[in-house]
């Protein structure tokens, strides 16, 4: 077959290895787009075929999970952990527990926690693990039965020189607490195998609040640069989970008006701005299966059933839920409101030609590889409290959680600006700052 580009080439590869993972394939190829060019200039880039080792996983460890449910009964699930590249440190990301769990979304998640943990500056590789497992509906003791017999699989491949994995969506601080007391019992070592853990036994203050708190951070850095400030700014917020709840906590503290969260059921919109005593009630109540309907049955707002936030007006669209959440026409009412940010507190939640038609529009569009680097970076600071043995206040660390922030800013902003173009890009200033980080360790690493 004959080429008419490296890319065509390299696209042609991918697909043909990536048959059927869509996520996987639109997760490596908007990195790639932006990349190429540099590559195209940097001949040991070329030689020691960057791109392709980033794109292929260290390897997949596949696993059967087999536990007990409270009747008795067996049940069986599959456990994954994908360890992409380790070549900046030890690999590092969540683990997620969702029927919807799969190969393909475990690559794009453990792909694009590469190029964020290449940008916070710390010696972090990227990874990702879960299962489809669906604790929704179960028992406690069925949750820790599963968590137990999760970890007796994956132990043997984690630790912290290794692999340190970390919570995602429905892996809180319960379920940390369960995997990590399997691995202690089966490692006979008390380590930070694990982030995200109880502050009882070696988690970090901030931990939960760090990554919804530095979305905000780096927006105010982004809207700094533009002279431009968050407060009075109406922020729609997708989401219910720590993310959306965080992000909403801070964005609230620092003058702007919230008027949307949301789950998979619908939205809850409330006009005139979400109060923080409300905000407050619905985080105490977050596990319930639907605290926003809830508040709206309490006066707080109007619970729009099957809707999503995008339709409502705002100056900044803030999608902290999933991958692919905003969809074509929703980019369309975003840019027909006039939205001034789009700001992803999710990991890709714009699918492929949503993507487009923002990136062709005049809004300020951050990418969450960039804004919600902020859990990942507290991870670090976590495992570096363990080595340690010294827990640092949450005043320290949410300095360090800003500090972090801005330097991951400055580096987008730096590599932002095409050479046609007085705009920052900041989706290929954050692709390719990190991508450059990971190429230099490629090539002095050798092969």
């Amino acid at each position: 077959m004959t080429y008419t580009s490296n890319w065509d080439k390299f696209d042609h590869w991918l697909n043909t290895r990536n048959q059927g993972q869509d996520e996987f394939i639109q997760a490596v190829r908007e990195i790639a787009a932006d990349v190429q060019p540099i590559i195209n200039v940097h001949e040991e880039y070329k030689h020691h075929r960057v791109l392709y080792r980033l794109a292929e996983p260290d390897r997949i460890i596949t696993f059967k999970v087999v536990w007990q449910n409270d009747n008795g009964e067996l049940r069986i699930n599959r456990g994954w952990r994908v360890q992409q590249s380790n070549v900046l440190g030890p690999y590092k990301g969540g683990l997620r527990f969702h029927p919807t769990v799969n190969e393909s979304i475990l690559k794009f998640l453990a792909f694009e926690q590469c190029f964020k943990n290449a940008l916070t500056g710390l010696p972090l590789g990227g990874g990702k693990g879960g299962s489809d497992f669906n604790p929704k509906h179960c028992s406690d003791a069925e949750i820790m039965r599963f968590c137990q017999a999760f970890m007796t699989e994956l132990n043997r491949h984690v630790g912290p020189q290794t692999d340190v994995p970390a919570g995602d969506i429905n892996v809180g601080q319960r379920e940390i607490g369960y995997l990590y007391g399997q691995y202690r019992r089966l490692a006979n070592e008390f380590g930070g195998t694990i982030t995200g853990k109880p502050l009882e036994f070696g988690g970090s203050l901030v931990r939960e609040e760090a990554t919804g708190y530095g979305v905000i951070y780096f927006t105010e850095n982004v809207m700094s640069a533009a002279d431009d400030k968050l407060t009075d700014k109406r922020i729609n917020i997708s989401g219910a989970g720590n993310v959306a709840l965080y992000a909403a906590q801070k964005a609230i503290s620092h003058g702007a008006i919230v008027t949307t969260l949301s789950n998979s059921k619908g939205t809850l919109h409330i006009k005139e701005g979400l109060e923080s005593t409300d905000l407050n009630m619905i985080i105490s109540n977050k596990e319930s299966d639907n605290a926003l309907k809830d508040a709206a049955d309490e006066g707080v707002g109007e619970w729009l059933a099957r809707a999503t936030p995008w339709a409502i007006p705002c100056d900044i669209a803030m999608p902290c839920a999933t991958q692919n959440e905003i969809l074509l026409q929703d980019a369309q009412r975003i840019i027909d409101n006039k939205v001034q940010y789009v700001v992803e507190g999710a990991n890709m939640p714009l699918s492929e030609d949503a993507a487009e038609l923002l990136h062709a529009s005049d809004l300020v569009y951050i990418p969450g590889k960039a804004s919600n680097a902020g859990g990942v970076a507290m991870s670090g600071f976590e495992m570096s409290q363990n080595a340690q043995f010294e827990p640092l206040s949450f005043g320290v660390l949410d300095q360090k959680l800003k500090d972090t922030m801005a330097h991951i800013h400055s580096q987008c902003w730096e590599d932002g600006f095409a050479a046609d173009s007085d705009q920052v890009n900041y989706s290929r200033g954050a692709n390719v700052a990190a991508f450059r980080r990971l190429a230099d360790a490629i090539v002095a690493q050798g092969y």
